[in-house]
Parts: C-alpha cells; structure tokens; sequence
C-alpha cells in the first residue's frame, strides 16, 4: 500500500511525523542505519533540525532538543490543517490545549502549531506552503499508520470529530475499543482504547507505524543499534508488528504489511 503524499494532505489526514531528540548526530545514525534514511539541514528556529529522505524523497524530520530542556524523547503526528490559526482555534474551544504556536517555519515552508487533545496526547498541526509533508508512504522506511493509544476512545473520539472532521467508524468487534478515523471514507488514523494498560509513564500518545520489509530483522536490526524491542514481532490483521524504542527511548511500531 504505497501512496503518494497527494491523498494524505486533506485538512485531518496525517501529513508529516517529527522526532525531537537529545543527540541529532546519535539519532540519524541509529535511523540511518536501520531505514536508509539520509539527511540534509532543515530549518533551524527551533534549533539543530534535519530532514530524512528515501530514495530522495523527504519522510520525515528530526529536531535536536536544547540542553536544559528535559523533554521526553518521542515522536510527534502531525495532522494537515488548511488554516492552522483556525484549527488551534478549535482545538482550544473543543477542550484541548495549544503549546506552540501557530507559528510560521522558516523558507516559507509552512505554519505549525503543537498542540494536545483533552487526555493529554500531543500532536501537531501542519499548514504546509512550499513543504507539504511526507512526500510517501507506506514503502520500507516510511511511515504507513498514525494511532492514538489512549484510555477509551469515547472520551476523546469526539475531539478528533469536531476538531478534524473525521468520520469515526468503530471496530466490529465489542471486546476490543478501536476506532479508525476516515475521510471521505478514506481510513486516515486510529484511536485504540487500552483502558489499564495504558503505559503509567507515558498516558495518552500517538503512535508512528514505519512500513519494514521483514519485523523480525528488523526488531534485531534495533537492538544491535542500541535500541530496545518493548513488545517483540507479533501477527495482526494488518500484518506483522512489533513495538520498538530507538537508542534515546523514542518509542514507535514497524510493521511488516500483508
């Protein structure tokens, strides 16, 4: 399921995912090494930042976190707005929070916005211009799913709703609390309620999906890289996954599709 960026850029739909880590130099080794990502300076508001490509094709973004901010280490989902100022608008009166922003990226890129629904998971908010987002996915090394890992899907499905415009259609399944977000009857993203499980440390989060060739080589692949395998290669409906961390401890999933 490759598709190119075009379909993904409709105002909700998941368009670029952004890593804020401790050492830049560290994390494009580790990515480097397991993806084939390569890297070229991004724009520098913010500080160090660098852009991953594939095959020449930009995937996503890497930013260097300064010393006295003690951050966690994670990936962040962006989500494509036409109109950011509007959309934290929104989000605000809808009962979530904005953090940063709207702010415009320098090179006329685009204006972004951080923001976090009303359990707390933080997301972004991406108005592209001359940079669009993501420009594939769904091939090894790209991201293929965004997935909000939350309490209950109730309590925060409707933020996404209102906020984004999102159909929700939930799982056919009464014993497992799952909703995937559509647009135009396009499945864009997902909400899975875990209830208990929810990681104590972490609460409410997005979670990235990276598109591998092969779960288990790649599950290796992380741990001789100094990263850790949090939930080893299993099967799903989608295909093979596996839950990972990368050598800072930013968690995400790979997935070996069908």
């Amino acid at each position: 399921m490759t598709t190119e960026a075009a379909t993904r850029r409709m105002p909700g739909a998941p368009c670029w995912v952004s890593l804020l880590a401790n050492s830049l130099s560290a994390t494009q080794e580790f990515y480097g090494a397991l993806f084939g990502w390569e890297f070229r300076p991004g724009p520098q508001h913010f500080g160090p930042y660098a852009r991953a490509f594939l095959d020449g094709r930009e995937v996503v973004g890497v930013g260097e976190l300064a010393p006295d901010r003690h951050l966690p280490v994670s990936w962040t989902t962006y989500l494509a707005s036409d109109d950011a100022d509007v959309t934290a608008e929104q989000i605000r009166c809808c009962g979530g929070t904005v953090g940063v922003g709207p702010l415009d990226a320098d090179d006329d890129a685009g204006r972004m916005a951080i923001g976090s629904d009303p359990q707390g998971a933080i997301f972004g908010i991406w108005q592209g211009r001359s940079m669009m987002g993501t420009a594939i996915t769904g091939e090894p090394g790209t991201p293929v799913w965004n997935e909000l890992v939350t309490q209950d899907t109730e309590s925060v499905g409707p933020f996404y709703e209102h906020v984004f415009g999102f159909e929700a259609e939930p799982a056919a399944s009464a014993d497992f609390d799952y909703v995937t977000l559509q647009l135009k009857g396009q499945p864009m993203a997902g909400i899975h309620g875990v209830g208990n499980a929810l990681p104590r440390d972490r609460g409410s989060h997005w979670m990235t999906y990276f598109a591998v060739s092969d779960t288990d080589a790649a599950s290796r692949r992380v741990t001789e890289l100094g990263g850790r395998v949090l939930q080893p290669p299993r099967d799903s409906a989608h295909g093979r996954l596996a839950t990972v961390a990368d050598s800072e401890g930013a968690v995400f999933t790979i997935l070996q599709q069908h």
